[in-house]
């Protein structure tokens, strides 16, 4: 394998601030602020809009949307007489 070709994998920090969590793990992506975790040490913290904390899919907070009638409605508007 090619020596310096590949980027550092290294533990980051991700932050959800609408949801108030924050998880530990390890990546490639780089941030440029930094968070003292509860180990005591200090790693990269990057924020993301959407994690599985606020994510409506994981947290059963969905819409389920009425798909029944729709086409109905559109053949009834644009069909042929």
């Amino acid at each position: 394998m090619k020596k310096n070709l590949h980027p550092a994998y290294r533990p980051v920090v991700f932050r959800d601030p609408s949801a108030g969590v924050a998880f530990l793990t390890r990546s490639t992506a780089t941030g440029t602020a930094t968070v003292e975790w509860e180990d005591g040490r200090t790693y990269p913290v990057i924020d993301v809009d959407v994690s599985s904390a606020s994510h409506p899919f994981y947290t059963g907070r969905g819409r389920v949307l009425d798909s029944a009638g729709r086409v109905e409605r559109f053949n009834k508007r644009y069909s042929r007489p």
